[in-house]
């Protein structure tokens, strides 16, 4: 049994074929699947598609684009949100992203702090997003762990070695998505090597990056399989090794039993 830790059912090219993408998860046994909220429209799609579906779960998160269009969003708002469904599982996607700099920094920095408290009250893990913004993000992790009880999941890591062990010094769950497939992804490999496999997830971040063979298609849960398979390569453990621990794991932070 797989787990996709991080994927978008809410956007248009995986809702408008939601049964299809289940029904090609389940053939890849991808038994689980977390859609990750991005704003409050997306909210509201993912309580739909959780109460009709058993196996899916979902998150409230204002992702840190958005941020500019939702700067009254509060720790309170986000607590109630999350109370308002039983399977609204985590807080997220928030954190940084200097990249695209869509939103001010600082914006996003006042947005990643609720999202933080609401986590913490919560006892809920807190799903972050850090793109071009490893020094604030672990700055601000670092900081907040020592005031309050956090458990934290890195989405999608593209880091240095040296930002792997900063986080596995946190105690952080680190996600992998299709990138590790990517033939130019040599680093990103070596920081993975480092990351014990009790403290991994995997993840498509789906529609978006597609791993190899289907890079440049829309991507979808089923996928997933193969980030699978080059993760059991880098760690040179079997397939199912991967499996087992990454659905463990998923389990652990998520405090599903």
């Amino acid at each position: 049994m797989i787990i996709d830790s991080h994927c978008h059912l809410d956007f248009p090219i995986l809702y408008n074929d939601l049964e299809g993408v289940i029904k090609r998860a389940n053939i890849n046994e991808v038994k689980y699947l977390l859609s990750i909220c991005t704003t409050l429209k997306s909210f509201e799609t993912i309580k739909e598609i959780i109460n009709n579906h058993d196996n899916i779960y979902g998150t409230f998160g204002i992702h840190p684009h958005e941020t500019k269009d939702f700067k009254n969003i509060n720790s309170q708002f986000i607590i109630n949100s999350v109370k308002s469904n039983k399977k609204i599982i985590g807080i997220g996607e928030t954190g940084l992203d200097y990249y695209y700099n869509h939103s001010d920094k600082l914006v996003q920095r006042k947005c990643f702090y609720e999202h933080i408290k609401a986590s913490s009250e919560l006892d809920m893990p807190l799903i972050v997003h850090t793109r071009n913004a490893e020094e604030d993000t672990y700055d601000i992790l670092k900081s907040e762990m020592k005031n309050c009880n956090l458990k934290v999941l890195i989405h999608c890591f593209t880091g240095t070695v040296n930002f792997a062990k900063k986080l596995i010094n946190l105690d952080c769950f680190i996600s992998l998505s299709g990138i590790i497939t990517f033939k130019k992804s040599i680093n990103l490999v070596d920081a993975v090597s480092y990351i014990p496999i009790n403290k991994l997830l995997v993840e498509t971040d789906s529609p978006y990056l597609s791993p190899e063979p289907n890079r440049g298609k829309s991507n979808e849960p089923a996928n997933i399989i193969h980030t699978v398979e080059k993760l059991s390569k880098i760690k040179n453990v079997s397939k199912d090794v991967i499996i087992k621990s990454t659905t463990e794991n998923f389990f652990k932070i998520f405090n599903i039993k």
